[in-house]
C-alpha cells in the first residue's frame, strides 16, 4: 500500500468515525479522542487532516452532501417538466435516505442543529442548485407556489427524513405504494 493510499485511508476512517459517533452521540458528546480511537489513529493524526473538530465536522458534512447530491441529481434532466423533474429528484432523495441511512441521518443532524458553520452550510446549499433552479422555473411558469425555497423544502423534502426515521425505528415501512403517496403529498404541498 502506498503512502498516499494510507493517508487517504486514515482520512476516510476519520470521516467514517465522525459520522458514526455524531449519529450515535451527537456533536458535543463526540470528543476528538473518541473519533481517533474509533478510526484507529493517534489523536495527533487528526490534525494532519483537519484544523480542529469544527473543520472535521464541516468537511465531513460537505463530503456527505456531495455524495448525496451526486446521487440525487445523477439522472436528473433539467429539460423535463416541473412535476416530472421534481418527482425524479424527490424519489432519488427518498432512495438515498433509505439506502444510505448513516449518511442521511448525519445530514439531518447537520441541517437541524447549529453544528455546521455558516460558510459550510452555504456551500451545502449550493449543492442543491438543480432543485432550486427547478423551483424557480416552476414559480416563473406558475406551477410552483411563489413562496420561500425554505418553506418549499420544509414541506416537500424534510418529511422524507421523518419517514426515514420512522422506518429506522421500526414504526413504519416505506413501501412502493406509500412512497408514491408520500410523493403526491409533497407535490400537493408545493404546486399551485
Amino acid at each position: 500500500m502506498t503512502k498516499l493510499q494510507k493517508s487517504i485511508d486514515k482520512r476516510n476512517a476519520l470521516i467514517k468515525a465522525t459520522i458514526e459517533l455524531v449519529n450515535n452521540n451527537g456533536f458535543h458528546a463526540t470528543p476528538m479522542s473518541k473519533i481517533a480511537k474509533m478510526a484507529n489513529v493517534s489523536p495527533a493524526t487528526i490534525y494532519l487532516y483537519f484544523e480542529n473538530k469544527q473543520d472535521l465536522v464541516n468537511q465531513t458534512y460537505l463530503e456527505v452532501k456531495t455524495k448525496y447530491t451526486d446521487f440525487v441529481f445523477n439522472t436528473y434532466d433539467e429539460n423535463t417538466s416541473i412535476k416530472t423533474g421534481f418527482e425524479l429528484i424527490w424519489k432519488r432523495i427518498a432512495e438515498f435516505n433509505i439506502n444510505e441511512c448513516e449518511y442521511s441521518f448525519f445530514l439531518t443532524q447537520c441541517n437541524n442543529t447549529p453544528i455546521i458553520d455558516e460558510p459550510s452550510r452555504q456551500e451545502g446549499i449550493k449543492h442543491l442548485q438543480p432543485l432550486l433552479d427547478l423551483w424557480k422555473r416552476g414559480k416563473d411558469e406558475g406551477v410552483i407556489k411563489p413562496i420561500s425555497d425554505y418553506i418549499l423544502y420544509a414541506y416537500s423534502i424534510n418529511p422524507i427524513s421523518s419517514l426515514m426515521m420512522a422506518q429506522k425505528l421500526g414504526q413504519f415501512q416505506l413501501t412502493k405504494a406509500n412512497t408514491e403517496e408520500a410523493f403526491l403529498t409533497a407535490w400537493d404541498s408545493i404546486k399551485l
